[in-house]
């Protein structure tokens, strides 16, 4: 039943967006020039690859957290979907972020485009603090939602600290997501979710056996803090498209 609404839901939203999207621009273009399509192969086959790279540390921590036994596993997963239900909010802050860095950056409005990604990053750190103090406050009745198995409970309720201290991290992360796309940087989106992905997943693996889902929360924890690092060592050293931001002039009227 999950399954058959999840796809239903996909197909359903995908109909709807297409059906905008027709309304606004041709789909189909009886011309297609062949420059343009390798540039939107190239990025939607990067793109491609970064979301295998996220989706393989999520999939690992499930894997190894069933392996501790459905009492455990039934903690972690509850921990997670609260995790990812929450941290999802900060998305529409990607979106927005995307949306308002590629409109300056393409117009070559740079002071603005500097100002949007300070604003959004401002923003993220505010909006993930608050959504970390209302899950420290509300993390034991949103957990009573999914179970009333007390022991289910107790290990869910052990993930307190993972679930509303990482708000912060993650909402930032979610950030940087947006403003990599904001300015076409899809090369390094990728590429740094891949090797982020890989440190992540080892960790789990080493950690895992002795420290149990204590281990695997922290594995997922490093994996967003590890995001935002490489956002952050980005936008820092302003390379790639970023150098254009602080070095090229503004756009004359």
């Amino acid at each position: 039943g999950a399954a058959a609404a999840t796809v239903i839901s996909e197909y359903l939203i995908a109909f709807i967006l297409l059906w905008k999207l027709n309304e606004n621009v041709v789909l189909l273009s009886p011309q297609i020039k062949v420059g343009r399509a390798n540039q939107y192969l190239k990025s939607g086959g990067l793109l491609i690859g970064r979301t295998v790279a996220l989706l393989v540390p999520f999939t690992l921590a499930t894997s190894l957290a069933a392996q501790k036994g459905p009492t455990q596993m039934a903690g972690h997963q509850i921990c997670l979907e609260i995790w990812l239900a929450v941290s999802l909010l900060t998305d529409a802050l990607a979106i927005a972020a995307q949306s308002l860095l590629a409109t300056t950056f393409s117009q070559g409005e740079y002071k603005q485009a500097r100002q949007v990604i300070y604003g959004v990053l401002q923003v993220g750190l505010a909006t993930g603090t608050g959504l970390a103090a209302i899950l420290f406050i509300g993390f034991e009745p949103f957990s009573s939602l999914f179970t009333t198995d007390s022991e289910v409970l107790k290990i869910a309720l052990s993930g307190t600290l993972f679930v509303a201290g990482s708000q912060p991290v993650n909402a930032l992360a979610f950030v940087f997501d947006g403003l990599y796309y904001g300015v076409s940087d899809f090369g390094f989106a990728a590429y740094s979710m891949v090797i982020v992905g890989f440190i992540s997943s080892l960790f789990m693996l080493v950690a895992a056996p002795t420290f149990g889902l204590a281990g695997i929360w922290t594995g997922l924890f490093l994996f967003m803090a590890l995001r935002l690092v490489a956002g952050t060592w980005r936008l820092g050293t302003r390379t790639g498209p970023w150098k254009m931001l602080w070095s090229a002039p503004e756009k004359q009227e």
